[in-house]
């Protein structure tokens, strides 16, 4: 339902202005609002502070309701002539309001702004007319005019006269001219085709250079105020000789249509007089008379044609009327009116005025609630000036129309600031012309919380770590929780959910700071007693009621570098030594022996490397730094000695480092007394008396005088069972040596003998006729290696010292070994003991 109503009141409001003031009030009531208009009507140049009407008793609104409303006026180009106070509900004159400034010659002229009221929000459209006073006399362009008329000029010829210009309108406007008077020129006052008013000075009578040389006349323009105000110019007319044409427009009212965005020197039109008279007195110059706008537009004198100049704008000046003089060189003249018309284009883009803001607003808030206000408007016209306005679809609000120009922007659905804490609503207004402009304005909204979300672990489950033998209150782990609320309701504590682990509450292990979820050892620990604690963490916000989520931290303990390497073979002790063999004849890459060390640390505190300590210049042998095997890196040469001491060290990775080393003795030798010759010579204790040196002299003689026996009787007694064997014999004084491979390692020799190695240990006892054969063990008496069929030997010489007995046994393979088994028995007068392969002689 809408409700419309007038009231008009003529009175006398004030005895200083003596203005009748007429108010005409138009009432609209809208379903969802208040909209009123009304309309007054003032004269110009009134002083500051001057009333206007009395808003709140026409607006029918109570004084508080305009205070309690925080009442205020807008107007659309954010200049206020009118003021409101709301103490009183009156309008009044805030600024000096200049007719002509503001409307130029539009009549009737008016401003036209709003009164905005909030909490319920009203707006009410108001109009001022403002009316004319005579505040503006006549003005001539020029204060003085020469006219050069020769004598021949007859009676009846015209002189155009500059118009005055008057800024007033209506009766207080321009209203006539008077000439002083004057034997020779009356004044014409005519009117165009188009109404336009111009002024002809006429001759009367003919003039005489020889009676008066100079005329001086007073062209007075008056308006037709009450007090009536008037201008003047002088005209000084020179009388001269021959010429007696003057120039003729071909065309008394020249029209032309101008886009707004033409350029500088756009070519406008070009008017044309022609001059009846020949020579210099026919030539013709064009100029503008009285209002020229020569700041925008040019007129060539020679051609006439008028160009663009300056900044055109359709939305300041919509069309031009100019007047063009032709006159020759006797100074006739002839004059036109151009009239240019400015076209508009698309030029100027919405303006978005941001009138009211709700910001921030609950999350909780029911669609349909009223966020900002909002003016949008083009200054373009027609087409150009129609705008539409939108937002973006995927958001949940909504703009429309309120009234002309006017928008509001309400919610439509429901919404969420832990999806969504704040919208930025870009507000896109865009117009109707041809290219269209377009206006953004984005509006960030921000939502107020409510307690609805419980604090939230990255995970369930953590792993931390610690070192064992940590400090008492050192940091362990950092448990950090989020919630999706703000403020208080964020605010998260952190707690210990005390547990048992092994007899013992979780917290004589473990503390955790409230604020910052920091976790601290209470004690040192241990990693061969505890190795993995398993902490509960409860996160709790500050809401009311709070709520709370669990996580569990899993803490491993990990071992430090305490311990370092223990080498297993080769195995050194100080009653006995091994010594490897390495033939002369081995090539690059003999596997001499690999060094057996273990770390009982984890992780890269067990890696181990290896290297020789101080290797010789010409070194014969190096050590794989991660296998431990020793190989040979050169050939052997003659000067290489027969025994080599090589040092090895173990170390591991961890910071900082261990290490631990062992002494490996290097046979080089192709025969077995040569070993013999320098055995004595790889003992590690120079302090032997000379007994045991006889003693041990005596017992590698026999040794070596027993293998050649032993060797020549079994190839003796087997010979016709080797018939398709091959021999590995030179001569019966030499045997090959074959290399010795350390536990699961094959031949790398090249020759692919040994496919399958077994080692064994042969260790004496007190009694020498028992022995202890074990796989896998290195011993330090001597090590066998033995293939699968039997077919290779290694011979391994070892030295043992056990109390007061002087034992020296030598074990060795023979190929075939199974030929050594049956021509051998126990029994015999120096072989105490043969098993599988296994050969000890007693030479005590």
């Amino acid at each position: 339902m809408e409700f419309l109503c007038f009231l008009v009141n003529d009175g006398n409001i004030g005895q200083v202005w003596k203005w009748q003031l007429q108010i005409l009030v138009l009432c609209v009531y809208i379903a969802n609002g208040v909209y009123g208009q009304v309309r007054y009507s003032i004269p110009e140049e009134m002083v500051k502070g001057s009333f206007v009407g009395n808003i709140a008793q026409d607006l029918g609104v109570d004084i508080k309701r305009m205070k309690s409303g925080r009442a205020r006026v807008f107007t659309e180009d954010g200049r206020e002539y009118i003021g409101l106070n709301t103490d009183k509900g009156m309008l009044i004159v805030k600024e000096r309001i200049d007719r002509e400034e503001l409307c130029g010659p539009v009549s009737p002229c008016s401003l036209h702004f709003q009164i905005i009221l909030e909490n319920p929000m009203e707006l009410h459209r108001i109009d001022v007319e403002i009316t004319d006073i005579n505040d503006n006399a006549p003005v001539f362009a020029k204060k003085e005019l020469r006219l050069n008329i020769s004598e021949v000029v007859g009676s009846g010829a015209r002189y155009l006269l500059e118009s005055a210009e008057d800024p007033d309108v209506g009766v207080n406007s321009l209203h006539g001219y008077k000439l002083s008077s004057s034997g020779n020129f009356v004044l014409n006052q005519q009117s165009r085709s188009d109404g336009a008013q111009f002024i002809e000075m006429v001759l009367q009578t003919a003039l005489d250079r020889e009676k008066q040389e100079e005329h001086n006349l007073i062209l007075t323009a008056f308006d037709g105020g009450s007090p009536q105000k008037s201008g003047t110019m002088k005209i000084l007319v020179i009388v001269s000789d021959a010429n007696d044409n003057a120039p003729v427009f071909s065309q008394s009212v020249y029209k032309a249509q101008l886009p707004e965005n033409a350029s500088k020197g756009t070519a406008v039109l070009k008017v044309s007089a022609t001059d009846a008279d020949k020579g210099i007195n026919g030539e013709v110059r064009y100029s503008f008379s009285g209002r020229s706008f020569s700041d925008v537009f040019y007129i060539d004198s020679l051609t006439g044609e008028i160009k663009v100049i300056g900044p055109l704008d359709f939305e300041k000046a919509k069309q031009y009327e100019m007047n063009v003089k032709a006159a020759d060189h006797g100074d006739f003249t002839d004059s036109c009116k151009v009239i240019i018309e400015i076209t508009d284009v698309n030029d100027n883009a919405p303006v978005i005025t941001l009138m009211s803001f709700s910001n921030p607003i609950p999350e909780n808030s029911a669609p349909g609630t009223v966020i900002a206000l909002l003016n949008i408007k083009d200054l373009d016209s027609g087409k150009n000036g129609e705008v539409t306005c939108s937002i973006n679809p995927n958001l949940p609000f909504r703009i429309a129309s309120s009234s002309s120009n006017f928008y509001t922007l309400t919610t439509e659905n429901v919404l969420d600031r832990e999806r969504i804490p704040e919208y930025n609503i870009t507000i896109t207004a865009v117009d109707k012309g041809s290219p269209s402009y377009s206006t953004n304005k984005t509006l960030t909204l921000k939502l107020s919380d409510i307690n609805d979300n419980a604090p939230v672990f990255e995970r369930k489950t953590y792993p931390a770590h610690v070192m064992e033998n940590n400090a008492v209150g050192a940091s362990i782990f950092t448990i950090k929780a989020s919630d999706a609320d703000t403020g208080n309701n964020a605010h998260i504590s952190y707690f210990l959910v005390d547990t048992e682990i092994n007899g013992i509450l979780t917290s004589s292990y473990i503390s955790v700071n409230a604020e910052n979820g920091a976790l601290h050892a209470m004690r040192s620990f241990d990693y061969e007693q505890i190795k993995e604690l398993q902490i509960h963490i409860k996160a709790q916000d500050g809401g009311s009621p709070p709520l709370s989520s669990n996580a569990t931290i899993i803490i491993v303990i990990t071992d430090q570098n305490d311990n370092a390497p223990q080498v297993l073979y080769p195995v050194q002790t100080g009653g006995s030594l091994v010594a490897e063999m390495v033939p002369r004849s081995a090539e690059v890459g003999y596997l001499v022996t690999k060094v057996v060390a273990v770390d009982v640390d984890s992780g890269q505190n067990a890696w181990l490397s290896y290297k020789l300590l101080k290797p010789p210049e010409r070194a014969l042998f190096e050590v794989g730094s991660q296998n431990g095997e020793i190989r040979t890196i050169r050939q052997v040469s003659d000067k290489d000695a027969v025994k080599q001491k090589l040092t090895v060290i173990v170390e591991d990775n961890g910071q900082p480092p261990h290490s631990a080393s062992v002494n490996v003795n290097v046979a080089v030798a192709d025969s077995f007394p040569e070993i013999l010759s320098e055995f004595t010579d790889f003992t590690h204790d120079r302090d032997y008396n000379d007994d045991l040196t006889f003693y041990l002299i005596l017992a590698l003689a026999v040794v070596s005088f027993l293998f050649i026996v032993s060797i020549i009787t079994i190839l003796s007694v087997k010979c016709y069972r080797w018939r398709h064997e091959r021999m590995f014999y030179k001569s019966g004084g030499n045997l090959p040596i074959i290399p010795y491979y350390p536990p699961l390692y094959a031949d790398v020799g090249g020759t692919g003998t040994l496919r399958h190695v077994y080692n064994y240990e042969g260790c004496g006892t007190a009694d020498s006729r028992r022995s202890d054969l074990k796989y896998g063990r290195p011993c330090s008496q001597s090590v066998i290696s033995l293939d699968a069929s039997g077919t290779q030997t290694l011979m391994h010489v070892g030295k043992e010292n056990e109390g007061d007995e002087n034992r020296v046994r030598i074990f060795f393979y023979l190929l075939p070994i199974q030929y050594l088994n049956k021509s051998l028995t126990k029994g015999s007068n120096l072989i105490q003991e043969f098993q599988q392969g296994f050969l000890i002689i007693d030479a005590g």
